[in-house]
This record gives structure tokens, C-alpha cells and sequence, in this order.
């Protein structure tokens, strides 16, 4: 059958995880049969409306819209809500719209609920919201806006628009279920856990795109690599208090590769705080990225200790591939924190305890035979729990149950 794929950014030049997740997923569904067809905005400047083109065989249709990210948060939030009405304007006269079956949506953005409602009017299609953030609960929850201010009660309208306009949400853990049937109970009948995916198969090191050790002094270091998204909902001073408290360790290099809207405050500190042992670098390629991978020794996350939700971090399933340990805090009660220490996968706390953070940081630094057993465990863990073939078929099985 026919399905459209809707994440708000994609390859070849997103460096965001949720971009090769929905390749890795648009690819084993086409492996499977299907065609899949991927409605994403485009990236910089689009002169058409719409313009097709493909990657690895798959079809792509960026409709133009304004640029999302590094434009500060009121562009941002204006070019997002623009995503439904261009995606609409340009593939509203196309002529095989009707033929879609299935509609596969990312959350974030909250955006691309009015869409999802017209192709269910317009093709009847079967609605599938992959969620992994409760925007706007979490930046309430940061602060960022007042939960009774206008702001909020217009993100919390789009909100529910997306929620409305979906037959089914699939969350990414258990814990997160829990959470939203408790706070959203109105759609108990619409959830389930569809964990986080990625490709399986590790790449070699192939030194053609990237040498990080040469390239930036750091032959002999064990390095601690952070790469993704650098904002708000990750809590980065949480990660730079541990750069911090690691500094007299000269053996010991942090690295950190991404975008949003705490970069420049960690370009800042370094320079204020002459923190030598932490390169900071922009976002890079996901060819570049994974290379990168294949170079460090181990896998840094982080998430803001005030999230409510039990957030999965989809940068670990890069980690995973590439038998990287796994270190990092995130947020009171994320079943995350149980499942990375009971699978031997790594070691995981709660945002604030420092000092275990860092005994743990210092473990790795002087075990390497304990890295190198975690980070295979890690790999283990991966192919049982978060394949590509999984969430392809627990998506089809839904579709297909809901169908009969």
C-alpha cells in the first residue's frame, strides 16, 4: 500500500535523529513492499512549491516552507505553524493523494495536525502519530511559558488537533503511557508503546569523511561524546558540571556535536570557564555523524530533571549500534534510568546526582574492559528492543487490526 510519512526535517542534510529514524523505517517498509512516500518542509531555499526527488530509492516530497531551527523562537514557532497550510497548497492537486492508505506522523511538531485531518477527510487514511515529546507540557514544566498564558492555550490547541486527528499514538516506553493515560485520558482507546528504532548493522570506521582524534589532538583521550540537539529539554549544564568536575583528568576529553538553543551558551562557557577538556562543534552530516560514532568511547545523554514525561532519547539507538556505553541522568522516576542499569548497558541516574555522574565518569575513564563489555551489552540490547523491522511491523499490525 501506499503511505505518507510526515517528519518536519529529513536527509540528506539533517543532522536530527528523527530524520534517519524515518529513512531507516520509509526503507524497511519499501524492503517490505510498500511505498512509502516522505512530505517533509524543505531545507533552505525551495524556488517550487513542491519539488520530488529521492534517497536510496525512496520518494521524497519537500514542500517549501520557511527555515525551522536556529531562527530563534518566535520564527520558529511561526514557520512551524506554517507546516500544514504550505504541505496543503503544494500536494493538494496531486493526483494519487487519494491512494494513500496510511499516514505516519512525528510529534514534535505539534504542526501537522490539520494536514493529518484533511488526508483522512480527502483519502480516508489511517492515521499513526508516533510521539516522543509532550510538547507543550515540557516547556511549561521548564518554565519557558506560563501554562495560562496565550502561548500555551495556542500550542495546546494544535495539540490536540494532532491528537485528534490520529487513530492511533504510539509512546515510547511503558512509563510513558502511564503518563499520558493520566494526563490525557480521552485517548486511552488510541494508545500503545512503539518504542524508538534505528538500523541495526554498525558501520567500520572508514576514515574518509572525518578523523576526530587527529583532527582536533585527542589520539590518546577516552572521549565522553554528546551529539544531537543542545537545548533547554537536554539540561546541558547538567552535562557541563561534569565536564567541569572532570577537568583535572587529562586523560578525559568531552565532545559534543548539534544545534538549538543552548549552543551558544556552551560556546560561552568554555571560554569563560576555559574548559579545555570540552570541544564543542556544530552539527555535521549523518555519514560524518556516524563515523564519529565509530571514533568515541563513550555515549553522554541528558534531560532536564522538571520533564514529566519518560522520555527515550533517540541519540542512545546511534549510541547502541556502535557498542557504545551508555552514561548520562535525566528526569525523577524515567523508567529509562532502570532499564539502561538493568540491561548492563551503562549506568544512568537522576539529574542532580552529581557525584555519582561523575564516579561513574571516572569508571569508565580507568576500565576499559568494562566499556568495551557495556558497550557490546548495549549492542545486544538494541537488537532485541529497538530494530527498524519491529516498529515497521507493530505500525502494520495496528493498521491491519484497525482495518478488519
Amino acid at each position: 500500500m501506499k503511505i505518507a510519512l510526515f517528519p518536519d526535517d529529513y536527509l540528506p542534510n539533517s543532522t536530527l535523529v528523527h530524520a534517519k529514524m524515518f529513512h531507516e523505517l520509509a526503507l524497511e517498509l519499501k524492503r517490505l513492499g510498500h511505498e512509502p512516500v516522505i512530505i517533509t518542509p524543505s531545507y533552505g531555499k525551495q524556488t517550487k512549491r513542491l519539488q520530488v526527488d529521492y534517497i536510496d530509492g525512496v520518494e521524497i516530497w519537500r514542500f517549501r516552507n520557511p527555515p525551522m531551527r536556529g531562527q530563534g523562537k518566535v520564527k520558529r514557532v511561526i514557520s512551524e505553524s506554517l507546516l500544514s497550510l504550505n504541505a496543503f497548497l503544494a500536494i493538494k492537486n496531486a493526483k494519487d493523494i487519494s491512494s494513500f492508505e496510511l499516514c505516519v506522523n512525528y510529534s514534535p511538531t505539534i504542526f501537522f495536525g490539520p494536514l493529518m485531518h484533511w488526508f483522512k477527510r480527502k483519502a480516508k487514511t489511517f492515521n499513526y502519530l508516533v510521539l516522543r515529546d509532550m510538547f507543550p507540557q515540557w516547556v511549561i514544566d521548564e518554565g519557558l511559558i506560563s501554562a495560562y498564558s496565550p502561548v500555551a492555550a495556542y500550542f495546546r490547541f494544535f495539540e490536540w488537533l494532532n491528537y485528534k486527528s490520529s487513530d492511533c499514538i504510539g509512546v515510547m516506553s511503558v512509563a510513558n503511557l502511564k503518563y499520558f493515560s493520566t494526563s490525557h485520558p480521552i485517548y486511552n482507546n488510541k494508545l500503545e508503546v512503539l518504542m524508538n528504532w534505528a538500523d541495526i548493522n554498525p558501520i567500520g570506521y572508514s576514515n574518509k569523511l572525518i578523523d576526530i582524534r587527529k583532527q582536533y589532538g585527542l589520539d590518546d583521550k577516552v572521549i565522553y561524546f554528546y551529539g544531537g540537539n543542545i537545548g533547554h529539554a537536554q539540561d546541558m549544564r547538567n552535562l557541563i558540571r561534569l565536564v567541569r568536575g572532570m577537568t583535572s583528568y587529562p586523560k578525559a576529553h568531552f565532545l559534543f556535536i548539534g544545534q538549538g538553543d543552548e549552543f551558544d551558551l556552551i560556546k560561552q562557557t568554555i571560554s569563560v570557564e576555559n574548559l579545555h577538556n570540552l570541544t564543542l562543534l556544530p552539527s555535521i552530516s549523518q555519514a560524518a555523524y556516524k563515523e564519529v560514532l565509530t571514533q568515541v568511547d563513550v555515549g553522554l545523554f541528558s534531560l532536564a530533571k522538571t520533564h514529566k514525561a519518560h522520555n527515550f532519547p533517540g541519540k542512545l539507538l546511534g549510541y547502541m549500534v556502535q557498542s557504545l556505553p551508555i552514561l548520562g541522568s535525566v528526569n525523577p522516576g524515567n523508567d529509562l534510568i532502570e532499564f539502561i542499569n538493568a540491561e548492563g548497558a551503562g549506568l544512568a541516574y537522576i539529574n542532580g546526582e552529581d557525584e555519582k555522574l561523575m564516579d561513574a565518569a571516572l569508571i569508565f575513564l580507568q576500565d576499559k574492559k568494562m566499556r568495551s563489555e557495556m558497550g557490546e551489552r548495549a549492542y545486544e540490547v538494541l537488537k532485541v528492543n529497538f530494530s527498524v523491522e519491529v516498529a515497521a511491523q507493530r505500525i502494520l499490525y495496528t493498521f491491519a487490526r484497525a482495518k478488519k
